[in-house]
Order: C-alpha cells, then structure tokens, then sequence
C-alpha cells in the first residue's frame, strides 16, 4: 500500500521537527499574552478544507470522505499527543505531503519563509 493510499504510513520530516518543537497555540498564546483561544491560522485552515472539499478534480486531491477519514486516522495516531485544531492541521498538511500535492521541500521552505516573518 503506497503513502497515498494510507497516508499515516508515511513520516514528513518537517512535520515531525513542528511536533518536536511542541509549540501548541495555547502555550505560544500564554507565553505571548494573547487572550484569543482561537488561533490566527485557524481560518485559513478552515478555508483550505472547504476548497479541498470542493476541489477534488485531481486524483491525489482527497475528497471530503477521504479528507476526514485521513485526518480522523492521523489525529488519533500520528498526532494523537497535540490538541485540536493543531492535529487538524499537521493532519491536512501530513495527507498533501503523502499525497504528493506538496512536497517536503516545498513544505520546509513554506514554513521557513512564515518563521522569518513570525521573528521579524
């Protein structure tokens, strides 16, 4: 069974250095003094779902089915050790990458060019 059939099979590296790192919103809120429970990536995450959902015209695109049983599966395994919504979204993230929609290079240089603007 390839990762894009079983998506959980398949590690992501920079996905497992985020886990790592354990920087989970509600400890980067309280340390930052942020009162919002919500974080600021959470919409974005909320949309990119809606368009996946509405967009599987590509083979590699998972449906909304497959969408939620992957994240459903990761979130329990993979991810089980973060909270919701950041399980959701390393789960979204773990499934394009195993899916081949983005690849880790990509990925790594995506989250690299957010920290240099986090740390600005």
């Amino acid at each position: 069974m390839s990762a894009a059939q079983n998506p959980a099979s398949a590690r992501v590296a920079p996905l497992d250095e985020i886990v790592e790192r354990d920087q989970v919103w509600s400890r980067m809120a309280a340390k930052w003094g942020v009162e919002n429970p919500v974080p600021p990536w959470k919409t974005s995450l909320d949309g990119m779902c809606d368009a996946l959902d509405r967009a599987s015209c590509d083979e590699n695109i998972p449906d909304f089915k497959q969408r939620r049983d992957e994240e459903d599966e990761l979130s329990a395994t993979v991810y089980a050790n973060l909270p919701y919504p950041e399980n959701q979204l390393m789960s979204l993230a773990h499934s394009l990458v195993a899916r081949g929609v983005i690849d880790e290079a990509e990925l790594k240089a995506r989250l690299a060019s957010i920290r240099v603007r986090l740390e600005a």
